[in-house]
């Protein structure tokens, strides 16, 4: 064969090789429906999620049956993010405006729960929180007083301490944060953490020392109504990540809202291929997963083009443990999906 017919062949090759799979949601029943916005896959076995009503809910075996949790004093609260250490240990944080704000934790599976962290602040209102390790984590809200509300724990979430508010970069006008899908804020290594903002304007704020100083960078992002901004962040090293977001009172546009970093987040660049408005990114071994409201898409090319996922329309939030056997996400009316591969012969 000659040089062209060569080409055409390793072409043909790689065209089917790529044919070969696609992704589906595989459904799963929790008996619940509530508006669920915090999840967390710790691994393809154990999944953890929070949502409306209070609801708290968690899998041991992969999703094959499901327990309620009851949290005392949280009946009424709104779970908008959940993170666990392992089947035993996790943290869930609701949002709301004053008291609504609270940090609950268990040891025992969910048995038994302790409320470590409140919000004190009239102004206050928990958006996301985030770890880096089992010991170390930081927590994000609405401003008070003009700053960003931050705090860090090192002892596993047991105590919180808010950080100085001359560490913090000052708030702009009509600036805050979302707590739609508990990822507006993300972790990375063993310092890095990045928190996106909306509204007014639409900036991404960064540490590089577990949170104890912070510096703010305006991006391109959609912005400018109280509606729009920076809604989750995934950063797939230390120097390259995205950021996604939107209009949430227009699920089905997508414009401006897709954003990059190839700098650890000193300067983020528009995407040209936008999405309709997506809550949550995630990311796993080069792919990037994203989900909204209306629909959800899989990127391998760092988020600059995108493929949709079917029967995706509903979800929040996503999270994905320790490989891709345990990429979930989760949304309205109970909502619950795993995402598996389909392997064509």
């Amino acid at each position: 064969m000659n040089f062209i017919q060569v080409f055409f062949v390793i072409l043909l090759c790689y065209v089917n090789t790529i044919a070969q799979y696609n992704y589906k949601w595989e459904r799963h029943d929790i008996n619940s429906k509530a508006s669920i916005r915090g999840l967390f896959a710790v691994n393809q076995d154990v999944v953890w999620l929070g949502g409306s009503g209070g609801l708290v809910a968690r899998t041991i075996n992969g999703g094959v049956t499901w327990e309620i949790l009851t949290v005392p004093g949280g009946e009424m609260l709104d779970f908008r993010d959940v993170h666990a250490f392992d089947e035993d240990k996790a943290l869930i944080m609701s949002a709301g405006a004053g008291q609504k704000s609270k940090i609950f934790k268990t040891d025992d599976g969910g048995q038994s729960w302790q409320v470590v962290h409140g919000n004190t602040y009239k102004d206050g209102f928990f958006n996301g929180m985030d770890f880096w390790d089992e010991k170390n984590g930081v927590l994000a809200g609405d401003p008070v007083n003009g700053h960003m509300y931050i705090a860090v724990t090192v002892d596993g979430g047991e105590s919180w301490v808010k950080v100085d508010d001359y560490s913090i970069p000052e708030i702009e006008y009509q600036e805050y944060g979302f707590a739609a899908s508990g990822t507006h804020i993300t972790t990375f290594g063993d310092s890095s953490a990045w928190i996106g903002t909306g509204g007014r304007v639409a900036r991404i704020f960064y540490t590089k020392d577990m949170g104890n100083t912070w510096e703010a960078q305006i991006t391109p992002m959609i912005q400018g109504a109280t509606s729009t901004g920076v809604f989750s962040i995934a950063f797939r090293n230390h120097l390259n990540g995205i950021a996604i977001g939107g209009d949430y009172t227009k699920e089905n546009e997508g414009k401006d809202n897709v954003i990059y970093t190839n700098d650890r987040g000193k300067k983020w660049n528009l995407i040209d291929e936008h999405m309709e408005f997506r809550s949550c990114v995630r990311h796993i071994d080069g792919m990037y997963v994203a989900v909204g409201p209306s629909g959800a898409n899989y990127s391998f090319s760092d988020g600059k083009s995108w493929n949709p996922i079917g029967g995706g329309i509903g979800f929040h939030t996503l999270s994905i443990g320790k490989n891709k056997n345990s990429i979930w996400a989760a949304g309205s009316d109970g909502k619950v999906a795993r995402l598996v591969e389909i392997k064509y012969k």
